[in-house]
Order: C-alpha cells, then sequence, then structure tokens
C-alpha cells in the first residue's frame, strides 16, 4: 500500500486559525499606524502655516497678525497675507479648509488647528509650546 503524502483537515484547520488570530491583532495596530502617518500631513502643513504666520507678524507687526486670529486658510485674502495659493495646502488627506488659525499670541506664535481630513476623525490643535493635543469628541 502506498502512503499518501499530504496534510489533514485538522492541520489545515489549525494554521488558518492561528493566521485569523494574527490578522486580528496586526490590523488595528496597523491602522493606529497608518492614521499616525496620515496626521503627520497635517503636522507638516500646520508647521508652515506656522512659519508663515511668524514672518508676517515680524514684517507687519502684532496688530495685523493678531487680525489672523481664527481665520480659516480657505480664505483666499488669509491666503495672499501669507503668501500661500490653494494647492500650496492641498494634500493628499488636508486640504486648506480643514486649517484654522486659532489665535496668535505677541511673539507672533500661532494656535493651528487642524480638522479631520479625509478618512479621518477628530480635531488636532498645535500649540503655542509646539505640542499637539486631540481636542475631545462632543
Amino acid at each position: 500500500m502506498k502512503r499518501r503524502k499530504g496534510f489533514t483537515l485538522i492541520e489545515l484547520m489549525v494554521v488558518i486559525l492561528i493566521v485569523s488570530i494574527l490578522a486580528g491583532v496586526a490590523i488595528p495596530l496597523m491602522q493606529g499606524r497608518i492614521d499616525s502617518a496620515k496626521w503627520s500631513e497635517a503636522n507638516a502643513a500646520a508647521g508652515t502655516i506656522r512659519t508663515a504666520v511668524r514672518a508676517y507678524h515680524a514684517e507687519k507687526g502684532a496688530t495685523a497678525s493678531a487680525a489672523l486670529a481664527t481665520a480659516t486658510l480657505d480664505d483666499s485674502d488669509t491666503q495672499a497675507a501669507l503668501g500661500f495659493n490653494d494647492s500650496d495646502l492641498a494634500g493628499t488627506y488636508f486640504d486648506a479648509s480643514n486649517y484654522t488659525i486659532t489665535s496668535v499670541d505677541s511673539d507672533g506664535i500661532a494656535v493651528i488647528t487642524v480638522s479631520a481630513g479625509t478618512g479621518l476623525e477628530g480635531t488636532y490643535v498645535l500649540g503655542t509650546d509646539g505640542a499637539w493635543t486631540k481636542q475631545a469628541e462632543e
């Protein structure tokens, strides 16, 4: 009698179970990393906005830069004042409408609020200390 070589049904089921457990653990971890990478786009753009506000403050003074407080970056006047155009803030996940200058302090340092872009949730604030904080959901 010839001996057959191969896997039994039980062995195949155990392998499928192990792979599904690993996938069930890895997918949520990877999704968090993907979202973090997406928010990196917003971080870079907010830093650019903050630099533009500081330059504007240096050129025009505190009174002019204080007028930028609560300005949204999809406003053409704000973009022109800071030297931006629509394509400068258009990214894969965020566009100009996602960024708001919340306030500008006496040193010209702006607080930038970034609302969620494509496929993301939440709102983050880039404070004057350079730290990002997530706003509580309402």
